[in-house]
């Protein structure tokens, strides 16, 4: 299983895009601006979207990924979330006022886009690969996702901030071998990563001694300017993992 980061930074700027992880190049973890990494012929493999939650940095690049490809699609992209973050794409993006609703484009029976409602505690098989959902706890309805084929598993908690499910879920299975979770905010913001149900360090520490597992860690979504404080706050207080930062544009093989 292969993984290609194409974006995972908390905000914009030269050399940072938001989140949107590459599995096998045919599924999709979130469609932020990352996307804008790919080749056309690239976005044109693209069978699935799962998406983590409605917020922008987590789905911009998706309405511009579809309209890039729809001279190409035979058969529809399948778009995965929460019932909830599906209201809210149909809603406020996929409404003909910001952008047209590639659900019925070019036609009601063959779309370019296919919505399909997924259930926190459900899995769906793609392939070799199974994606489970995970609820966790965000300022809107959120899920975090694990992956695994018969070789290996990688964990993506999205956006979250302290809670006991995201856990309690990834413990039920044998193993991990790769875990991708946010720490948004330095400790010293730590009031507004609460407000916000982001984690800091602090609070993602506690938590992650609820993980039986000892995967590879690797930080993402930091706030541009508080990266390299977040990386050694995380380190100072997340000893029993080796605590390292996600970087666009970095693949892994599970």
């Amino acid at each position: 299983m292969e993984l290609r980061i194409l974006g995972c930074s908390g905000g914009i700027g030269t050399e940072m895009t938001t989140t949107s992880l590459l599995v096998d190049g045919d599924i999709l973890i979130d469609g932020g601006t990352g996307l804008t990494e790919l080749e056309l012929d690239e976005m044109k493999a693209i069978r699935h979207i799962f998406v983590t939650h409605s917020h922008l940095d987590h789905i911009a690049g998706i309405p511009m990924l579809l309209d890039s490809v729809f001279d190409y699609i035979r058969e529809p992209v399948v778009l995965h979330a929460r019932a909830e973050t599906l209201r809210a794409l149909k809603d406020h993006i996929f409404n003909w006022q910001i952008w047209p609703d590639f659900s019925c484009l070019p036609s009601a029976d063959a779309p370019v886009l296919r919505f399909e409602e997924m259930k926190p505690g459900e899995r769906i098989q793609v392939g070799n690969r199974s994606i489970e959902m995970i609820a966790v706890n965000h300022a809107v309805p959120a899920a975090g996702y694990r992956v695994q084929n018969g070789v290996g598993s990688f964990a993506f908690s999205g956006d979250t901030t302290s809670n006991e499910g995201f856990w309690t879920a990834l413990n039920r299975h044998d193993a991990l071998d790769m875990l991708i979770v946010e720490s948004a905010f330095p400790d010293e913001d730590r009031e507004l990563s609460s407000k916000a149900r982001h984690y800091c360090p602090g609070l993602l520490a506690a938590d992650l001694k609820k993980l039986r597992h000892r995967p590879q860690l690797f930080l993402t979504h930091l706030k541009p300017g508080s990266e390299e404080r977040i990386i050694d706050q995380c380190r100072d207080q997340i000893e029993f993992l080796d605590v390292q930062r996600l970087c666009g544009g970095d693949r892994f093989t599970l």
